[in-house]
């Protein structure tokens, strides 16, 4: 039997390995937070001053939750719960069309064509758009030219432009997640589930989905966080009526040079996005249970009805 001195002294090199990772956490997450929640306890105290400290309260917080920024909070959190919701609709076809359908010697490619963006600024692809839905642009010349419409059309300043640009830059970042959990699923359990009387469906919805689970996770993630925080596709295509909670972060920091009320707002969209993702974990957590104690009832089912 390992003494517990042996056993520490075995884990204490492999436990070296997790520095590095938890002094970048320490360095760039925990103490940048730390830092905005300090400025949200602050005040603005002169004209030309951006913070100050001096008397801590949490006046700010009640500023942050007044009618005037709720109404953003509110029109932040659905287009991030769409958005999300539409790349997972788009991702999820996609890649597993890449993972199971495409040959390997050509999800190369495809995948390069799926990276293609990235290669391109953030802000000039979204301008891109601006471009592309403007009542001169190529969406309103091609739908006049097919008879559909008689006037320029323009969905430019729209909640859908928004959204049409959130899904078009964070798409990628969930079909890639997607695309590496399918691609890890053994192909032989779909084969095994269709011999055994399982149509596409079934195979999909009781097999290869619960298998890609990390995936889905992952992109959920690596899309709703950074969506629910972006403000440039809100500042280009959304303009007044696309306002989101990022532009009023961003404009108490440079324009109204408020440090203590925009800290307030960010932590107040930090909360709700770690309340949404928590929401949406017991949601799933509830519906897995579910879906696995139904599974269970018809497999007592089977095995009452079996003949001795």
């Amino acid at each position: 039997m390992t003494s517990p001195r042996r056993a520490l002294r075995r884990a204490g090199p492999a436990g070296l390995l997790a520095v590095p990772t938890l002094a970048w956490l320490a360095l760039f997450f925990v103490a940048p937070v730390g830092l905005v929640f300090w400025y949200s306890l602050g005040r603005k105290p002169g004209l030309y001053q951006t913070h100050a400290n001096d008397v801590l309260s949490l006046d700010r917080y009640g500023e942050a939750l007044s009618d005037t920024f709720t109404a953003s909070f509110a029109g932040t959190l659905r287009i991030g719960l769409a958005g999300t919701a539409l790349c997972l609709a788009i991702g999820l076809p996609f890649a597993y069309w890449l993972a199971v359908k495409v040959r390997p010697q050509r999800r190369f490619l495809v995948l390069a064509l799926v990276l293609v963006p990235f290669w391109t600024n953030f802000l000039i692809r979204t301008i891109g758009w601006q471009v592309v839905l403007s009542p001169e642009g190529f969406a309103s010349r091609t739908l006049q030219g097919l008879g559909l419409i008689d006037e320029p059309f323009s969905m430019l300043f729209t909640r859908g432009a928004v959204l049409l640009g959130v899904v078009y830059n964070y798409l990628p970042m969930m079909i890639l997640p997607l695309y590496v959990a399918l691609d890890r699923v053994d192909g032989s359990l779909r084969e095994a589930s269709k011999d055994l009387g399982a149509n596409r469906w079934r195979t999909m919805l009781q097999v290869t989905l619960p298998l890609a689970r990390p995936g889905i996770v992952a992109g959920l993630l690596l899309v709703f966080i950074p969506l629910m925080g972006d403000y440039v596709t809100a500042a280009v295509l959304g303009g007044a009526r696309g306002n989101m909670v990022g532009q009023l972060v961003a404009s108490q920091f440079q324009q109204a040079q408020n440090w203590a009320l925009g800290s307030a707002m960010a932590v107040v969209l930090i909360l709700v996005i770690s309340a949404t993702i928590l929401a949406t974990a017991v949601a799933g957590a509830v519906c897995t249970r579910l879906l696995t104690r139904r599974r269970r009832v018809e497999l007592a089912g089977l095995a009452e009805g079996s003949p001795a």
